[in-house]
């Protein structure tokens, strides 16, 4: 049994990382033995995604502390939450797929979400979550539509340069 103390040093924390989080995940991680739960711990920390576990009362303080509209996340938050938060909207769904993938197992369960103030619930949600493209995506995506028009143009300048150049020497030849 946790103090009032300890409570609140939790409530406290888990306020700050609502307030500083743009992406915030629900999962069920009940029924996960504590060898199943570590290796998910550690594939979260090999992609950057904070995972803990919390009671719901204690979430639930910390998000009316937060400030944060997450209220429609409220009726999800049933039996063992775990939160995950991450820099980058799809990676917690492409990280829950994969473990499950990887466990054969139907855990962890997705709960909903908020990314930047967009809020998903339910299990459906995950896979729309998953080929979501992240910022640096999309920035990748647009780099490369705008350099393909500016490749083209250089290469036909650079191949129309040679056949002018050999053209032309080919026509200074004969004159000779």
């Amino acid at each position: 049994m946790k103090t009032r103390e300890e409570k609140y040093q939790i409530i406290e924390s888990l306020t700050e990382k609502l307030k500083n989080s743009d992406i915030i995940y629900l999962a069920d991680t009940s029924d996960l033995n504590v060898e199943t739960i570590n290796d998910l711990r550690r594939l979260c920390f090999r992609r950057n995604v904070s995972l803990e576990v919390v009671k719901n009362t204690l979430l639930k303080k910390a998000i009316e502390k937060s400030e944060k509209d997450l209220s429609p996340l409220y009726g999800v938050m049933v039996g063992a939450t775990s939160v995950m938060i991450s820099d980058t909207g799809n990676v917690p769904a492409k990280l829950i797929k994969e473990f499950r993938k990887s466990k054969k197992s139907e855990k962890p369960l997705f709960k909903g979400a908020y990314i930047e103030e967009a809020i998903f619930v339910g299990e459906e949600q995950l896979e729309t979550l998953a080929n979501i493209k992240s910022r640096e995506e999309l920035i990748g995506d647009l780099i490369g539509l705008l350099q393909s028009p500016a490749k083209n143009v250089i290469s036909s300048l650079q191949s129309g340069g040679n056949t002018i150049a050999g053209l032309v020497k080919t026509l200074s030849e004969k004159e000779s």
